[in-house]
């Protein structure tokens, strides 16, 4: 896992998830995303969302969820952050800014057997 993200010339290969994280019951709700190690703070744990560039309709708000976009609940405090992929950068994600990929870090250290949680955002797709 890279514990500080990828470097400029990085290659960024999709994984379901990754093996530090685990799928399982959830007190917050249903099924959620745990750690099943200690994570650092500013990890990036891969991939949450993929826009629809089709344009079909298909997919809710235009986006494609991954098993981590679709596992992952929300919290008032989170653990983990949604950021932009810009190219092979991940950059913080503003209000109201679209990015073709999100994906998930961490804004704190993150205990073994923690869920994982973000704040839940609404998009705007153009």
């Amino acid at each position: 896992m890279n514990r500080a993200g990828p470097k400029a010339d990085a290659k960024i290969m999709y994984k379901a998830l990754l093996s530090d994280l685990t799928i399982r019951k959830s007190d917050i709700h249903g099924l959620g995303v745990f750690a099943r190690r200690s994570i650092p703070k500013d990890t990036i744990l891969g991939i949450s969302h993929v826009k629809d560039k089709s344009n079909t309709g298909c997919y809710k708000d235009g986006y494609i969820r991954t098993p981590l976009g679709g596992f992952i609940n929300h919290s008032n405090k989170p653990n983990c952050i949604k950021v932009k992929v810009l190219g092979t950068w991940f950059l913080p994600l503003s209000e109201g800014e679209l990015s073709s990929t999100m994906a998930i870090q961490t804004n704190k250290a993150v205990r073994e057997g923690e869920e994982i949680t973000v704040s839940y955002t609404l998009y705007t797709v153009d």
